[in-house]
């Protein structure tokens, strides 16, 4: 097999990923324009936006490529076992790092928009929303991860090829999607 058919091969295999990567970012930025409530509603979530997806796609990216090396190496079984002590430990550490981060983020922002002496919302507010955001898009994205790199493996797709811009669109999406509902919990809530 020659350089040119490696470079088609990777282009076809790659193609379909790249396209909903495409659409799912359009489809992010729209509901993304239709929360000028919220963003009004909750001063300073504007800048959370951008690292809250970004955890997103870069936490679970990481879980992706854990997971199709263990898959390569032979160390998952491309089945879906939840008795599998490395994936249940995987997705246990992509749940914790994407929750931690979520407040990370939340916590950061706040104290910069303060520093900033910009108008931010009460931190509690803040972290609730990111808090609860990263669950809900957390839980998504392992599902997400989970049926991509598997099923795509299953199928003799390099999970490799599929998992980064797939994860990173679904965790937009779901990001952006779950990041509504999360504020209106919130302000509802409190």
């Amino acid at each position: 097999m020659g350089v040119r058919d490696v470079a088609v091969d990777a282009y076809e295999e790659a193609l379909p990923a790249l396209l909903a990567s495409m659409v799912g970012g359009l489809a992010s930025g729209v509901v993304l324009s239709g929360m000028r409530a919220e963003l009004q509603a909750v001063p300073g979530l504007l800048v959370l936006v951008p690292a809250l997806l970004a955890t997103r796609g870069n936490v679970y990216g990481s879980f992706g490529a854990r997971l199709a090396t263990g898959l390569h190496q032979g160390l998952v079984e491309p089945v879906f076992d939840i008795e599998d002590d490395r994936l249940r430990a995987a997705t246990a550490a992509a749940m914790g790092n994407g929750l931690l981060a979520s407040v990370y983020a939340a916590v950061g922002g706040f104290v910069i928009l303060q520093l900033l002496a910009r108008t931010v919302a009460p931190l509690p507010v803040l972290v609730g929303i990111a808090f609860l955001a990263g669950f809900l898009s957390g839980i998504a994205l392992t599902a997400a991860v989970l049926v991509v790199v598997i099923v795509g493996f299953r199928r003799g797709y390099n999970p490799d090829t599929l998992v980064g811009p797939l994860v990173t669109t679904t965790g937009d999406v779901f990001g952006v999607a779950f990041l509504l509902l999360s504020v209106r919990v919130v302000l509802g809530v409190l």
